[in-house]
């Protein structure tokens, strides 16, 4: 029998480890992939601690219904090798990017299309095996999407990265009154969303780091101005420029420091929407929610329609490429550790 090599998390709060295990063969409608690139995400990082930062010293365990040895990695697109009896032979062969957030398919959630608000997801690379390995078994080939005439690592990324951030922008798109946005936070999330912006939006898109070699990279790729948080008097700085504050704001860093510093430039009637998963505790007077209107909805990845939407942009070239960073599969533990350090600008693609 075929044999498959993965890179697994064997114990957790420790560095992966190479396994090698016989190669699943697909049963009813399951598709086997072979991966081509496989994208490392912040949140690989969450799952490999064991556990997420939820602030004042207390931690949320999210290891309990994991069996090790597992397998992370969510953003993959690879080459279908094989696919069980209830799918067409007609796929096999075929590139395709794999949309990772898989629901049961039998609860309220998933029957509304809303499969990644599933509580009994089948989230590749979270809850089930996903794509720091040679092979993938998806559990339907509906999850599968074209993605010619992209670049493979483009059609990687788009499945996290990219609808995590078009669905944060998504939720901003309707809202009466957009004279600016802000984005905080320039990791491979925070580009992407760069990346789509001008596509969605008419505004200038403004943009908010503690790195300067990412606002340098956010500058070149689109942004009109790009904000250090850490700078004297910067919050005067810009209500004074922007008007009074920011219409819109997206945090794609999610820690405290992140958001005091999104309400703090959020102008009055304004919403902010919190993509980031660093982690921590935040504290709102309640007089100030009130008497600033302000909105805060979090979010997290966006559904399989939303997935097919960014994907048609992006094939439609109406979508800049971002930073990407292509390595071997074999050194994700290397990578793991600098993207901790915070030494990565964009994403990095592992390839097989």
């Amino acid at each position: 029998m075929a044999r498959m090599v993965r890179q697994s998390l064997v114990k957790f709060d420790a560095p992966l480890c190479e396994t090698i295990v016989d190669t699943p063969k697909p049963q009813g409608k399951e598709v086997l992939v072979r991966i081509e690139r496989c994208g490392l995400c912040h949140s690989d990082l969450h799952i490999q601690d064991g556990y997420a930062d939820l602030g004042g010293g207390k931690k949320l365990d999210t290891t309990r219904g994991m069996t090790l040895p597992f397998t992370l990695g969510h953003e993959i697109a690879g080459v279908v090798d094989e696919v069980g009896p209830d799918v067409s032979k007609d796929l096999i062969g075929k590139k395709k990017a794999v949309f990772p957030w898989i629901g049961c398919g039998q609860c309220a959630e998933c029957l509304s299309g809303d499969e990644n608000l599933c509580a009994k997801q089948r989230f590749l690379g979270v809850s089930i095996d996903g794509g720091f390995a040679s092979h993938v078994l998806v559990p339907d080939a509906k999850y599968l999407l074209d993605y010619d005439p992209l670049p493979v690592n483009m059609a990687a990324t788009l499945m996290c990265s990219g609808v995590t951030a078009y669905g944060a922008l998504k939720r901003l798109a309707d809202r009466p009154r957009q004279r600016n946005l802000l984005l905080i936070g320039l990791g491979g999330v925070g580009m992407m969303g760069l990346a789509f912006a001008p596509a969605m939006f008419k505004q200038p898109i403004s943009v908010a780091d503690l790195s300067a070699s990412a606002r340098e990279a956010a500058l070149k790729n689109g942004a009109s101005v790009a904000y250090d948080p850490s700078e004297a008097d910067i919050v005067k700085r810009i209500l004074k420029e922007s008007g009074g504050g920011f219409d819109e704001v997206v945090d794609f860093a999610g820690n405290e420091k992140s958001m005091a510093f999104a309400v703090s430039v959020l102008a009055r009637g304004g919403k902010i929407v919190v993509s980031g998963l660093m982690g921590g505790n935040f504290n709102l007077p309640m007089v100030q929610w009130i008497y600033k209107r302000m909105t805060i909805e979090g979010f997290m990845v966006g559904t399989l329609e939303e997935a097919h939407e960014l994907m048609a942009l992006a094939r439609a070239g109406k979508v800049k490429p971002t930073p990407i960073r292509e390595e071997p599969m074999a050194d994700v533990q290397k990578w793991i550790e600098e993207l901790r350090a915070g030494k990565v600008v964009g994403r990095i693609m592992l390839r097989n």
